[in-house]
């Protein structure tokens, strides 16, 4: 029998009189986004991270650590410059945050150059999302996750949805405006739910057939409009995990039980095993910065307490 859902873990919040420099951060970056001059301002002496057709550039250093490289506006200018093309290209940059230094953080897509030609000169590689997840160090995920997906919105919103006529942005790229209607459109995300199921003392784990090899994950997917968080969750495992434990093979390539002994020796392996041809594949989890490798670390932690 499946035990009841319960939230395996929980933010701590706490109130500091020191925060005053997070609320001064915070209103810097919400006067960049929503003052034209200011952005264009911030811009010049901010930093860019560059973009491939949704693809971010990478760099990977002497060590072999990879690296998510901020590049100075005018280091960009000069690139587009060099490859023929307007410096003014700059400008199109969505604005994704701001450092505790107040130094603003921008993502700029290249795709309608030629790739090789800007790996060269900016000494370095574009890579996939998902596998520069599992390049780069925890706190730079975020951050070239939310820069893409701000890229994408751009990219699939040129149109008003009412008129069908071009929409505009701001300098910032916070919204886009069409003027025939009026109407204001902002980036917007899609909830999802994640859950870690388990029958006590396994814990089940699926994976997609677009995951690295060997690497399983927690149950996901996306709610519907209206549902609450628990019937998200179990409309999500009666989709993807039958009673019988059936797998749909369309979310998902396959679902397994996992013992405490399996999950703790996958939560050791901290980079992507090199599965080679004829050898046994290696079960391995998320990062651990993942919502799915706390939700399992957590589970096997509890796991352990218990016997």
């Amino acid at each position: 029998m499946l035990q009841p859902l319960r939230i395996l873990f929980r933010p701590k919040w706490m109130v500091s009189r020191s925060s005053a420099s997070y609320v001064s951060r915070m209103r810097h970056l919400n006067k960049i986004k929503e003052e034209d001059e200011a952005c264009r301002a911030a811009l010049q002496s901010g930093n860019i991270f560059l973009y491939h057709k949704l693809a971010p550039l990478l760099r990977r250093t002497d060590s072999g650590i990879y690296q998510l490289p901020a590049l100075q506006t005018k280091d960009v200018e000069e690139i587009l410059e060099k490859l023929g093309e307007d410096k003014e290209m700059v400008k199109e940059s969505i604005l994704i945050n701001c450092t505790e230094q107040n130094e603003a953080q921008f993502s700029f897509d290249v795709g309608a150059i030629e790739q090789a030609a800007v790996e060269e000169l900016c000494r370095g590689t574009f890579v996939d999302l998902r596998k520069a997840f599992f390049l780069l160090r925890g706190s730079e995920a975020p951050l070239v996750a939310r820069g893409q997906a701000l890229l994408r919105w751009h990219q699939t919103n040129g149109f008003c949805s009412s008129t069908g006529q071009p929409t505009q942005r701001n300098q910032s790229g916070s919204q886009r405006v069409c003027h025939s209607s009026g109407i204001t459109y902002y980036p917007k995300m899609s909830p999802v739910v994640i859950v870690l199921v388990s029958d006590g003392k396994r814990c089940l784990l699926g994976r997609q057939s677009t995951f690295p090899r060997g690497m399983y994950s927690a149950l996901a997917g996306f709610c519907d409009i209206g549902e609450t968080m628990e019937e998200a969750l179990r409309r999500e495992i009666a989709e993807e995990v039958g009673l019988e434990v059936s797998v749909d093979k369309v979310e998902l390539e396959d679902a397994r039980w996992f013992s405490l002994e399996e999950v703790q020796e996958a939560l050791t392996i901290k980079a992507p095993p090199r599965n080679n041809k004829g050898e046994p594949t290696v079960f391995w989890v998320p990062p651990s910065y993942a919502i799915a490798n706390r939700l399992i670390q957590e589970w096997a932690n509890q796991q352990h307490l218990k016997s």
